[in-house]
């Protein structure tokens, strides 16, 4: 009997150092990432809502937390990290259609090889929907130190900003960003464990290793189904807001964040670029309006929404963010392109307000590709790369 009570008490004493070893090393020895590394996913697309979409929709993320193949030798490689929200991300699309994936693509041939001065090119990207410029702030200076000195960095954002803004009902101040680790990073040592068996660091490093290990691929069904939802409320919706308080809060709110980010950005790359983020703006047919989905009081996945803003409220407030970013960008004396005057406003090229069809994506990498091949673009830009068409002020915003 004493044997078995020695035993069992050597065990629980080894489960324990155990556990307080994997607490540790999470806490100490494993860095953030927007990404699970190995996680391997395949999105199949609710065909209700997606009728033209890809068939096969690949997620996959590579051993540094990018969704994105695997990162070649350093040798001759010219290595480019994509950031920034859900228009970078391309969920809905797959692998080799997002603009990240298919930029890789397009950089891959002889030409724009030796344009780059390199023999390989690798380009991973860590955008995720519904950031904006405080979290994008947050996951660069988090994420940046873990990389070497990267080639390039390409910034897309500015619909988060508005989409949070009105989802939040418009409020007229915006306190300082708190932003959990948990909201935009899918691994990250600030990872809480309780007792439980699925809170242990046991469990969590267990998950971590037959991830990398054995990469097993997942299979997500029916993805993209709560449009559907999203789209019915807001053709449906009870009250449709035509004017919002001044914006100007919302606007330097986004400025303080993207300058901060640019800065980030600057201090761990060659070069820094950014697509200004382009919107699908245009007097709408019936069924390009029914497409849409933003801009409700309220989150459209988690529902029910009500009360709505209008497309004209939504396209000033993106004219206004993007006209900050772009005098951000000169100031910053960063390269810059104005995608909003090359992707064409339709649904060949948006499949919603903000998100692009792999049409509308090669567009983006083609913009890039030119942008980065170009040799009078090898230094930070003083003017914008591009005029931009669009270019509105605070005050000319309509006010409750």
């Amino acid at each position: 009997m004493t044997f078995w009570i020695w035993a069992i008490g050597l065990a629980a004493a080894a489960s324990l150092l155990a556990e307080m070893a994997c607490r540790w090393w999470v806490r100490h020895r494993s860095g953030y990432y927007v990404w699970p590394p190995g996680k391997r996913l395949e999105v199949r697309l609710d065909r209700n809502v997606f009728p033209d979409g890809e068939r096969s929709v690949r997620f996959d993320v590579n051993a540094d937390g990018e969704r994105g193949g695997d990162v070649p030798s350093p040798d001759g490689l010219y290595r480019i990290l994509a950031t920034g929200g859900s228009a970078t991300e391309c969920y809905a699309l797959d692998q080799p259609t997002t603009w990240p994936g298919a930029l890789e693509g397009l950089l891959r041939a002889p030409d724009k090889l030796r344009a780059l001065g390199a023999r390989r090119v690798h380009v991973g990207n860590i955008g995720r929907s519904y950031i904006g410029s405080a979290e994008l702030d947050l996951v660069l200076e988090r994420v940046l130190p873990q990389y070497r000195r990267l080639d390039a960095i390409v910034i897309m954002v500015g619909a988060g900003d508005v989409v949070q803004w009105l989802e939040e009902g418009a409020p007229p101040s915006l306190p300082p960003a708190r932003i959990p680790a948990a909201r935009i990073f899918s691994r990250h040592p600030e990872q809480r464990f309780g007792w439980k068996p699925s809170q242990l660091a046991l469990i969590e490093v267990g998950r971590r290793l037959r991830r990398s290990l054995l990469r097993p691929r997942e299979v997500e069904e029916r993805a993209g189904a709560w449009y559907a939802t999203a789209r019915r409320m807001r053709a449906e919706a009870k009250e449709m807001r035509t004017t919002v308080p001044d914006p100007a809060v919302m606007v330097d709110r986004f400025e303080h964040y993207f300058r901060l980010a640019l800065s980030r950005a600057k201090g761990h790359a060659e070069r820094v670029i950014v697509a200004r983020q382009p919107w699908f703006e245009k007097d709408y047919t019936a069924a390009e309006a029914a497409q849409f989905w933003h801009a409700g009081l309220g989150k459209a996945w988690k529902g029910p929404i009500t009360v709505y803003y209008s497309l004209e409220v939504v396209n000033r407030l993106m004219g206004l963010v993007d006209s900050r970013a772009a005098t951000v960008a000169v100031e910053c004396g960063v390269e810059q392109i104005d995608l909003q005057s090359l992707v064409t406003p339709g649904l060949e090229h948006y499949y919603d307000h903000t998100h692009f069809t792999p049409a509308g994506a090669a567009v983006v990498a083609e913009a890039l590709v030119a942008a980065l091949t170009r040799e009078t673009g090898r230094r930070a830009a003083r003017e914008p790369s591009y005029t931009s068409t669009r270019v509105a002020s605070a005050s000319s915003m309509p006010r409750r």
